[in-house]
């Protein structure tokens, strides 16, 4: 696509320093609500999607950052006076998105930080006037710190317990007193906090090439084997980079194809990225690199030395992948934790990949705690290395959720059970919630009836009330057999379920 004249006004996006950002947010082509069936995994269908959405972005300024899945980012003033304003801009890009049939939301601010921000809490558009950004940041909670500072989600939840709740507070303390009690990450907090971004750092990038290059011979044809060894790439990015005392504001990854095509994309590194981490934006980027119809190309055409736009089918696979750090920045370092570094270690990282790399993407999952009345909803298993962040805030107060321990169990699909009294009866609850009888016995489909030697309840819950086709109440109850087993079992529409327990097979 042939440069317009905004990208002679254009200056280079979030070189250095504070300047006007304007980020684009897709919230259904990001990773942070993954569907079950993928379970945390974005679609390819939604990496192709991205990468369009990108090639659109790309029409109005030709330098975008790839923030996240879904969320991208440029500077803003230049391609803002060229088209009369950040507000007329931000509607510029929202019609181009519309006419692929993608919902965005656009935020506007000094620094990437607060439009991000911006962005996620916009109806559609969110422009924060130049100079306003401090006090637009004082009303944040400290929880937007997660994934912006090095154990942002740790550092938030200690202030938090300090009695810092909003950026507000963390900004009206002294800067050297939130350094010494937090180190560089209470310092890197700070700075957010007031609106101040990332120290203007400016370094000269050394003569020698620090990009990291991987040939496969023949092409690779599979995406996992070429995750895998993103992600080794990746440690010898990180490990040359640390040899200096360097680190990156931004990675770029390049594949070229075996038929001779190259693709290319910045993603955003702040030094928060880890092996693991650059290996699933590359997974990603494979992804939104496959088949697009030519008919949904907006002007765009793969070009070797600059960014890439909607492609068509590259037949053969990849046979170059090359990692190249952009703008290169002095490395500050990481604070440990008080006791001991709340990060996954190389050790279990490299175990990982590898059983990913044989076994898929699918084969290793860890616990996302998420928020919700019922338990089935309270963890989500995500692929290991995906960055998803809870699909319901566990923070809130969610009133009608069973309070004490979680369960050890929670089943996937609820169990057929019966609850009868000592006479035999099958315990009802009334429309008041009221037990008809105290629980005798309890029988779960396929196993022996059981003696119920203790029980609490029962606990109503009526959800989505207004919603007539998802609508439903349930009485809970917690059950305690002779075996020394205990049940969250619920009624609902007449029906005993067992929902989860402890010490359940």
């Amino acid at each position: 696509m042939s440069a317009h004249p905004a990208a002679a006004l254009a200056p280079a996006a979030l070189e250095a320093g504070v300047q006007r950002v304007m980020v684009v947010c897709c919230p259904e082509l990001g990773a942070s609500e993954p569907e079950p069936a993928a379970a945390g995994r974005p679609e390819p269908a939604a990496a192709q999607r991205f990468e369009q959405v990108i090639a659109a972005v790309t029409g109005f300024c030709p330098r975008v950052e790839a923030v996240e899945p879904g969320v991208c980012a440029f500077g803003a003033r230049g391609p803002a006076r060229y088209f009369g304003g950040e507000t007329v801009l931000a509607r510029k890009i929202i019609a181009a998105l519309a006419d692929l049939g993608e919902q965005a939301r656009i935020g506007a601010a000094d620094g990437l930080f607060a439009a991000l921000l911006a962005a996620r809490g916009a109806e559609r558009i969110l422009v924060i006037p130049p100079g306003e950004t401090a006090e637009f940041l004082t009303r944040q909670p400290v929880s937007v710190l997660a994934g912006q500072v090095p154990d942002g989600q740790e550092l938030a939840g200690l202030l938090s317990r300090l009695g810092l709740p909003t950026l507000g507070d963390l900004a009206a303390l002294p800067a050297g007193d939130v350094a010494g009690r937090f180190g560089a990450a209470g310092e890197a907090a700070g700075r957010l906090a007031r609106g101040l971004g990332a120290p203007p750092l400016a370094v000269r990038p050394p003569a020698e090439d620090l990009s990291v290059t991987r040939e496969f011979d023949p092409p690779e044809t599979l995406a996992e084997p070429v995750v895998f060894a993103a992600k080794a790439l990746a440690e010898r990015l990180h490990g040359g980079l640390a040899a200096r005392g360097l680190t990156c504001v931004r990675v770029q990854v390049e594949a070229t194809w075996a038929d001779g095509r190259e693709s290319r994309r910045l993603w955003r590194h702040d030094g928060l990225l880890s092996a693991a981490g650059v290996a699933d934006r590359v997974r990603w980027q494979l992804d939104g690199w496959r088949a697009v119809p030519a008919e949904q190309k907006r002007g765009g055409q793969e070009r070797g030395g600059g960014e890439p736009h909607a492609r068509e089918q590259a037949d053969g696979g990849v046979a170059v992948l090359r990692l190249a750090p952009d703008h290169l920045v002095r490395a500050t370092g990481h604070q440990l934790a008080l006791w001991g570094e709340a990060v996954v270690t190389d050790a279990v990282a490299r175990a990982a990949m590898r059983v990913q790399a044989l076994l898929g993407h699918q084969a290793v999952l860890r616990p996302v705690v998420n928020g919700g009345r019922n338990v089935c909803d309270q963890v989500t298993l995500v692929p290991f290395g995906e960055k998803t962040e809870p699909r319901l805030d566990p923070g809130a107060p969610w009133p009608g959720r069973v309070m004490g321990p979680a369960p050890a169990v929670v089943y996937p699909f609820a169990r057929e059970a019966a609850v009868t009294d000592e006479a035999g009866a099958a315990i009802t609850v009334s429309g008041r919630c009221v037990a008809s009888a105290a629980p005798a016995w309890l029988a779960v489909e396929g196993e022996p009836p059981l003696r119920v030697t203790g029980w609490a309840g029962p606990w109503p819950l009526s959800e989505r009330w207004w919603d007539p086709a998802a609508a439903r109440r349930r009485a809970r109850f917690q059950l305690l057999t002779g075996d020394g087993r205990a049940w969250l079992a619920a009624v609902q529409d007449g029906r005993w379920l067992i929902e989860a327990g402890h010490g359940l097979g």
